[in-house]
C-alpha cells in the first residue's frame, strides 16, 4: 500500500509527482532543489547554499514522516557541474553521521530551474 507524505515546510510538487512516497517501510523522495518554501524562490548564493538548502527540503519531508536524516539508507545526488563536487560534500556532510548513507553522485546537462544541485533519498522506517 502507498501513501503520500506531504509539508508545507518543503517545496510544493511543481509537477504531477508526490514530495515523498512511503511504500512497506520505505519513503521515497522525490528530488528536491534548492527552494525556500518560505519565500518559493531559490536561495542565493551558490553551490554550498544550495545543497544545504535541498537538504533542508528532504530533512522537512522525513521529519514529515517521523524520520530523521538518519533513517536515510541511499541518496542520490544530481549536479550541474561536477567540479561543485568538493563544496557540496562538505555541506553534505553536516548532515549525515556514520554509518553514512549509500550514494551515487552524478552530473546531469541541466536541472530544474537551472538548479545547481537536486538531491533525493530513500529511508527506512
Amino acid at each position: 500500500m502507498k501513501k503520500i507524505i506531504s509539508t508545507t515546510k518543503a517545496p510544493s510538487a511543481i509537477g504531477p509527482y508526490s514530495q515523498a512516497m512511503q511504500v512497506g517501510n520505505l519513503i521515497y523522495t522525490s528530488g528536491q532543489i534548492p527552494i525556500n518554501p518560505a519565500t518559493g524562490s531559490f536561495v542565493e548564493g551558490g553551490i554550498k547554499e544550495q545543497t544545504r538548502q535541498s537538504l533542508l527540503n528532504v530533512k522537512a519531508i522525513l521529519e514529515e514522516a517521523g524520520l530523521t536524516m538518519g533513517n536515510v539508507v541511499k541518496t542520490t545526488v544530481f549536479m550541474a557541474d561536477m567540479n561543485d563536487f568538493a563544496d557540496m560534500n562538505a555541506v553534505y556532510a553536516e548532515f549525515f553521521a556514520e554509518p553514512y548513507p549509500a550514494r551515487s553522485a552524478v552530473a546531469v546537462k541541466t536541472l530544474p530551474k537551472g538548479a545547481l544541485v537536486e538531491i533525493e533519498v530513500i529511508a527506512g522506517i
